[in-house]
């Protein structure tokens, strides 16, 4: 299955905002091209094959710690479905500590997800710096995560078990081996997986649950070795969520009360494999 495709470098921002609403409603998911960080993807995938090929203790030298660092493969999580090993870059909190330097990929991606906010506000026929105004993107929540899937063929089907992201939005890059699927409707039974098409270049966007109850995906187990990027942004953490008003009404309320973000961020995280 293909998914819609967004060009970032388009400057008609109307179109593209219309175009980013029917890709959310109908899959929540697209592609977007002409993001900025063509040129390093080569460069980020070799860093992060040199760094999973590393002996185990030198990994865990970084082990993981408050979002920053290695988490290896869990054996029991496998069992379930999740067989993966990751490296947490992340957050730009304060840039005076120099902890886990953003690579220059990183922070072109950060600017590629603050104007994807902008046109997500066009689309929602509120003013395009609504994000900005209501302290979500000045001062963001930011990850990237590498991961590594292993080829070993196991028990499991996925690598990956079905899920939907916490967040607000995730911009996922692959080595181009196949494996991520969809379910556009989750309620459905039994539930329809389409599997998502490789585009190379380009970042497979899909919203997250802070936006708006987002779609399911998993990763299948294919035989082969899998790596991917994934850039996670989210509103600052005092940021108050709520819902908008284009989006509600005195016949339809909102189903949810605010929260702020981080709030919601923590509840979540606390019942979430990572």
């Amino acid at each position: 299955m293909k998914l819609p495709v967004i060009d970032l470098s388009s400057r008609d921002s109307l179109s593209t905002a219309i175009a980013i609403r029917q890709a959310c409603i109908e899959y929540g998911f697209f592609y977007l091209v002409n993001h900025g960080v063509e040129n390093e993807l080569a460069k980020a995938f070799d860093q992060s094959r040199s760094f999973f090929s590393l002996p185990m203790d030198d990994k865990m030298k970084l082990a993981r710690k408050e979002f920053r660092g290695y988490t290896p493969l869990d054996p029991v999580l496998g069992l379930h479905g999740d067989s993966k090993e990751s490296y947490y870059i992340g957050p730009i909190a304060d840039t005076n500590a120099k902890l886990n330097q953003w690579p220059s990929e990183g922070l072109v991606l950060l600017e590629a997800g603050k104007k994807l906010f902008s046109l997500i506000a066009l689309s929602l026929n509120l003013d395009q710096h609504f994000f900005e105004k209501i302290g979500a993107i000045d001062k963001p929540s930011a990850f990237l995560r590498l991961l590594r899937y292993p080829g070993e063929m196991g028990d499991h089907e996925e690598i990956c078990s079905a899920h939907s992201d916490t967040g607000a939005l995730t911009l996922l890059i692959t080595d181009g081996v196949p494996g991520l699927q969809i379910c556009r409707d989750k309620s459905k039974e039994p539930q329809v997986w389409e599997d998502v098409s490789y585009m190379e270049g380009a970042f497979v966007v899909n919203i997250g649950d802070l936006m708006e109850r987002s779609t399911l995906h998993r990763v299948k187990r294919t035989g082969k070795e899998r790596y991917s990027i994934a850039f996670f942004l989210d509103p600052h953490p005092d940021c108050v969520v709520e819902c908008i008003e284009t989006c509600c009404s005195e016949s339809s309320p909102p189903r949810f009360s605010p929260i702020r973000s981080g709030d919601y961020m923590d509840e979540r995280l606390a019942i979430t494999p990572v």
